[in-house]
């Protein structure tokens, strides 16, 4: 019989790979499935997304460019809301005392104080897990000295230390900083003011997992210390390290504002939400409510969703509640 006419095996199919796999599993964690059971979350997490979209897409939604001189007028100035009787268009939120646009000013003061935010809760969470892997993993004299600074920083409010952080800053400056070198600053001290949650946070839980037995193998076969606390240890830690990062950014945003309030903050030509308020104070009195009042309700709505997320991250992220 020639070999033509042998039947050819059929060839054997390669598993098909699904390319969106680790899209699929996480729509069938558990996690999402607390997401898209709590209501209150689901709608959290769309005004936080949309929040965050506004801040991005704000050139392109916004009438004006309320950090361009050049398209401000003084005789625009505070002009009430659209559909007041004195409003005009195309101000829907009204205008303020230098004319700009009360949206436009919103929009690109929420970018402000999410970029100060976001800075903030990196720079403190990466500086807090450095300490806290270092002070669990080696103890002794390392974690006393580590957790004892700790301790003195939480006896001082973190708006006290972001104030002297800022107020040092200044002093050396001559209190000239211009608006990218102030939100340097505000990073800075936002960043030292909540580092301590995640240092002890993560000194706790690397306490527990250096006297497990994959750290022993680890050490056993002479990986440094190094890859051992960052590759082993680290990801056993990045569930409560997550719920603090979600809480402390709403903090942080809240520190930025309160800081730009006080007049310590970012200045009036770069304005966050917080500077937005301080400047829209000085007319409440006066009648110009509109001023300060959205500002205000910006800040408190983008406050209160991420909040909300926190705490869902919390419960969701406890085993005990599962």
């Amino acid at each position: 019989m020639s070999d033509a006419a042998l039947p050819h095996p059929t060839p054997v199919q390669a598993p098909h790979t699904v390319k969106n796999g680790w899209l699929k599993r996480a729509l069938a964690s558990d996690l999402f499935y607390s997401f898209r059971r709590s209501k209150l979350t689901v709608v959290a997490a769309a005004i936080t997304l949309i929040f965050f979209l506004l801040a991005v897409f704000a050139p392109v939604l916004s009438p004006q460019n309320p950090f361009d001189p050049a398209q401000l007028q003084l005789l625009n100035s505070r002009i009430s809301p659209l559909w007041t009787a004195d409003g005009q268009s195309p101000f829907l939120l009204g205008t303020d005392e230098q004319g700009r646009d009360v949206l436009s000013a919103i929009l690109y003061g929420l970018r402000i104080s999410l970029i100060v935010g976001i800075l903030g809760v990196v720079f403190s969470g990466a500086l807090g897990i450095a300490l806290g892997l270092i002070a669990g993993y080696f103890g002794g004299r390392v974690d006393t000295v580590i957790m004892r600074i700790a301790d003195v920083q939480l006896t001082f409010p973190p708006i006290l230390i972001a104030l002297l952080v800022n107020g040092i800053a200044k002093s050396v400056s001559g209190n000239h900083l211009e608006w990218l070198s102030m939100l340097a600053v505000l990073v800075l001290a936002i960043g030292l003011s909540f580092w301590v949650q995640y240092a002890r946070t993560v000194r706790s839980s690397v306490m527990v997992e250096k006297n497990k037995d994959y750290v022993a193998a680890a050490q056993l076969i002479g990986l440094p210390a190094p890859v051992i606390m960052l590759r082993h240890v680290l990801p056993n830690t990045t569930g409560p390290v997550l719920v603090i990062a979600t809480i402390n950014l709403a903090l942080a945003i809240i520190t930025e504002a309160t800081l730009s309030f006080l007049g310590s903050g970012m200045p009036e030509t770069m304005p966050s939400l917080g500077t937005l308020i301080r400047i829209g104070n000085n007319y409440l009195f006066a009648g110009e409510w509109w001023i300060v009042a959205f500002p205000g309700l910006a800040l408190a709505g983008l406050i209160l969703a991420i909040n909300l997320l926190g705490d869902w991250l919390r419960d969701a992220l406890n085993p005990k509640l599962r």
